[in-house]
């Protein structure tokens, strides 16, 4: 397929945004515990305000994506059957419910509404903060299942997606949120950082087995299937036009074999390793900006993961289109 620039930022800078809010409500969940130092109200009020900037500008990057912006609201439509509008109708709520509670602890609305089991006080933050978590992970299901729901991109279609784009967007929030803490001096750090890690190696372990079970794909389409021929070897030569066309440019990525295998290792080397010893390093060292580092090589990481995601899928189309003559 072809990798679109403006869903490759889209997907990956809400899940950047949805993974900071999970780890900012994770944080409070902790400190209400007692396992954490309590923040303030504005320590979550602006980790809040960079999640959503991060889901604004995805939500602005998917418009570039669409011929006719002033008809996006339609794509809300066909909710009951089609992930895209599920997506459309989830983005904003999550939006909406970051901003609440955000807005909620700038606001200092924390006196208990009640206290559950006489020890754990429940007020509006708590609140918001459960209903955010829940939509957010709705959106995950969401976002990933545009994809995983595709029969015929056999490379997409498999449970596996949707723990890749959770676990990745999991990954990057709580490095954003370590980055988000050493940059402002605070003792969190430690604890984002441990979980960014843990997120980190487990979104390697799936996209690991997610490249294992796409080498090992038997595709069902074959230029045998295509034409009707069952000799053994049929080999195209053309692709039939002499020129670009609509299948060449949108479903078909046009690059070489060895470019593919250059962005994976790229990604590989990127997404995991690299973030992993940066923060490594900033608990020996207490350093202030290798948490930032980390959180930056991750996610240029992720872009050119999201881009393999997107090109090493095979359109049963290319079967005609994958070759000029």
């Amino acid at each position: 397929m072809h990798p679109a620039l403006s869903v490759i930022f889209l997907t990956t800078l809400i899940g950047a945004g949805q993974g900071l809010f999970l780890a900012l409500f994770t944080g409070q969940l902790y400190a209400l515990a007692k396992l954490l130092p309590a923040q303030g109200g504005e320590f979550y009020a602006l980790g809040s305000l960079i999640a959503l900037a991060l889901l604004i500008l995805g939500l602005v990057a998917s418009f570039f994506h669409l011929g006719r912006p002033e008809r996006a609201w339609r794509a809300a439509s066909r909710w009951r059957t089609s992930w895209l509008s599920r997506e459309v109708l989830v983005l904003p709520l999550v939006m909406v419910l970051v901003a609440a509670y955000g807005l909620a602890h700038w606001l200092g609305w924390t006196r208990p509404l009640l206290t559950l089991s006489g020890a754990l006080p429940v007020d509006p933050t708590l609140l918001i903060g459960l209903l955010g978590t829940l939509a957010t992970f709705a959106l995950f299901v969401c976002t990933a299942m545009i994809y995983a729901s595709v029969k015929f991109l056999e490379e997409w279609h498999s449970p596996l997606t949707v723990a890749n784009f959770t676990l990745f967007g999991i990954a990057s929030g709580f490095m954003l949120a370590a980055a988000y803490s050493a940059w402002g001096g605070n003792p969190l750090v430690t604890f984002f950082g441990t979980w960014a890690v843990v997120a980190t190696l487990l979104a390697l372990v799936t996209r690991l087995a997610s490249l294992s079970r796409n080498a090992r794909l038997r595709h069902k389409s074959t230029p045998q299937s295509a034409i009707g021929v069952r000799h053994k070897a049929v080999i195209q030569k053309a692709q039939g036009a002499t020129g670009g066309s609509f299948n060449t440019r949108e479903f078909f990525h046009g690059r070489a074999p060895a470019t593919l295998r250059q962005v994976r290792w790229l990604y590989l080397l990127l997404v995991f390793p690299l973030p992993i010893l940066l923060i490594a390093a900033a608990y020996g060292i207490e350093s202030p900006t290798l948490p930032v580092a980390a959180f930056v090589l991750q996610f240029l990481g992720l872009l050119a993961e999201r881009w393999s995601f997107f090109a090493e899928a095979r359109h049963p189309q290319n079967l005609y289109y994958q070759s000029v003559a």
